[in-house]
């Protein structure tokens, strides 16, 4: 299989810039969560119909400018990067693992619990990094520690639907073999932008939510508060997830 060069993937993403975001869109599936009865329905339908919709706008632009990702099942070498989340989305990660099937749920937690185990010492070493300091990503890269979402035997997401938007919103559109071979490979593009749309109709499904139970959350803590996704998963472990 042939790749698109760097060049190449350049000058097709300059059409980017006359790609129309509906951000309407964002604010459409905001109020049609809250229209769920029950307040962690409203959540869970926010943050994955928001997230779905993040994966839908790029795919729209990958269409504008006439490229795909070259990413495959099985290639996981971005699970390695620093995952960092709010609060409130390991919150709904969480709650989405605890809706699993039982037997679902059970061999995650299980998996979870070997992981903070096994590596122990490297996510107190990777969490302890500054996430907003510039040589974080590939500080955290060289300790090649896994998402603890990843089967590192498959190389898949065993919260797939889930994944939050870090996830999501990196892309490769070069030879797969760029990302084996360089532990932060040059980014041809970011999808960041996409984060304000998200994260502003999350924030306003959070809020309306809050008030009428403020138990399922803290609000605006919740919203606010960024960490590495192994600390909060681990925090839920410990206390008995």
């Amino acid at each position: 299989m042939s790749y698109k060069s760097l060049n190449e993937i350049k000058g097709r993403l300059e059409k980017l810039g006359t790609y129309e975001l509906n951000e309407d869109r964002f604010v459409q599936i905001a109020d049609s969560a809250l229209e769920y009865e029950k307040p962690v329905d409203r959540l869970l339908n926010g943050y994955q119909n928001l997230l779905s919709e993040v994966s839908n706008q790029m795919g729209k632009m990958d269409e504008h400018m006439g490229i795909k990702p070259s990413c495959q099942m099985g290639c996981a070498f971005c699970c390695y990067f620093p995952i960092i989340v709010t609060r409130l989305e390991a919150k709904m990660i969480i709650r989405a693992i605890e809706q699993m099937e039982p037997d679902e749920k059970l061999a995650l937690q299980s998996h979870l619990k070997d992981y903070f185990k096994k590596h122990e010492e490297k996510i107190d070493y990777c969490t302890s990094l500054d996430f907003e300091h510039e040589d974080t990503k590939f500080d955290y890269m060289k300790e090649q520690l896994p998402c603890p979402l990843l089967n590192t035997e498959t190389n898949t997401c065993m919260a797939y639907e889930w994944r939050p938007l870090p996830c999501r919103t990196y892309v490769n559109y070069l030879n797969p073999k760029i990302c084996e071979d360089q532990l932060v490979p040059e980014e041809t593009v970011s999808f960041e932008f996409l984060y304000e749309d998200y994260m502003s109709n999350l924030n306003q499904v959070a809020k309306e939510v809050a008030y009428e139970d403020n138990e399922l959350l803290d609000y605006p803590e919740d919203i606010f508060e960024y960490n590495y996704l192994p600390v909060f998963l681990k925090q839920w472990i410990n206390r008995g997830g």
